[in-house]
């Protein structure tokens, strides 16, 4: 009983944090542009260090799963599509390092210069890298929904 509650919480919370961290890659999508004013570079700044934040959470929840929800770890250790669903985000993790850097310094020199905006190049540059992100953030679900079924076994 005890292990089926934890496995249900568990699968919840996982689930509830990656649609959260897609909300806030559409949310930065939306943001993202050439005339951005001051106010949106801090809202996207703080918007980026969630986004950090929620990829942790789903992390340390994710692994909680393996070891304390109701399938062994085993099921998750020799499953080939676990480790395609990892690589897919860790990979989703890597092309966000340029966004986020390049979103740190913008903010940074909003808060130095109200009147900053990015160079329209390096906008589209972090909207690229963020299109990546999404592009293969939907391979994640995929993934699960294979593992859901058996798949990789």
């Amino acid at each position: 009983m005890f292990a089926d509650l934890t496995d249900l919480v568990l699968a919840i919370a996982h689930h509830l944090l990656i649609f959260a961290i897609l909300a806030v890659l559409v949310m930065e999508l939306m943001i993202v542009r050439p005339e951005m004013s001051t106010a949106q570079i801090l809202r996207v700044g703080r918007l980026d260090f969630a986004y950090g934040a929620l990829a942790i959470a789903v992390v340390v929840i994710g692994f909680g799963r393996v070891f304390l929800g109701a399938k062994p770890w085993d099921f998750y250790i020799y499953n080939w599509v676990f480790w395609a669903k990892i690589a897919a985000f860790a990979t989703v993790g890597i092309l966000s390092v340029q966004p986020t850097i390049r979103l740190g310094r913008w903010r940074a020199a909003a808060l130095k210069d109200p009147t900053f905006r990015p160079a329209t190049a390096e906008v589209a540059s972090v909207r690229q890298f963020m299109h990546y992100e999404a592009a293969v953030f939907i391979l994640i679900p995929i993934f699960a929904a294979m593992m859901a079924r058996g798949v990789g076994l």
